[in-house]
């Protein structure tokens, strides 16, 4: 317990035996550490938004299945997207000029996560983002279906709903469409779902934050 909760002091750790007579007048209900998962000003569960994806399995991480890769040109686009200026943009890249037309918007980013905002009485409002994912599975020729969890108040299509792959590093697109659908929903609050490849071993998850204004 002391080299997992390193703050607590030693008349706060007691046992359960009966030679023990330490008690405690006090319970936590915050973690400081991951064995606890809790923010520790309010004790409630951990989000999306602090925990990401989740803890990295090495094992997996080393054999992806796919990969959501980025080239650098791509995050200038992003910046472009973002409305940053020349001199703003200049300090990443001094010879990079913003296309006077892209289509780029913020969240097509080929980011492996989706976020996205919309206000709390919202009802038919979507939001389309693309990404393109690389195979990079073994064997290389394999299919992959996708699984939804939908967040709260969100209606999520995914086309296609089907990636088939024939050879290793070949890239293919798809697009999520994301619909606030009818719900009440408190403003200033969040909801959670998660967007899944599934192909034999391989299962590439991406998370799914909606913050409701």
């Amino acid at each position: 317990m002391e080299s997992v909760h390193q703050r607590w002091l030693h008349f706060h750790i007691s046992s359960v035996a009966k030679s023990d007579k330490r008690r405690v007048l006090f319970n936590f209900e915050s973690g400081t550490s991951m064995a606890c998962p809790h923010d520790v000003s309010h004790g409630g569960p951990t989000t999306p938004f602090a925990i990401g994806s989740g803890h990295v399995d090495i094992q997996k991480a080393s054999d992806p299945g796919l990969l959501y890769d980025i080239h650098p040109l791509e995050y200038l686009l992003y910046l472009c997207s973002l409305k940053y200026n020349f001199s703003q943009i200049a300090k990443f890249d001094c010879n990079f000029t913003c296309p006077k037309r892209t289509t780029m918007q913020p969240g097509d980013l080929n980011y492996p996560s989706f976020a996205m905002r919309f206000k709390s009485d919202a009802h038919n409002v979507t939001i389309t983002y693309r990404r393109t994912v690389t195979n990079v599975g073994n064997p290389p020729v394999g299919t992959y279906k996708v699984q939804v969890q939908e967040p709260k108040g969100i209606s999520v299509r995914v086309k296609p709903s089907i990636l088939s792959f024939k050879m290793h590093g070949q890239k293919l697109r798809y697009k999520v469409s994301f619909t606030a659908i009818r719900q009440i929903i408190e403003s200033d609050s969040s909801s959670f779902g998660s967007l899944t490849w599934v192909s034999g071993k391989y299962t590439v998850r991406s998370p799914i934050a909606v913050t409701w204004i």
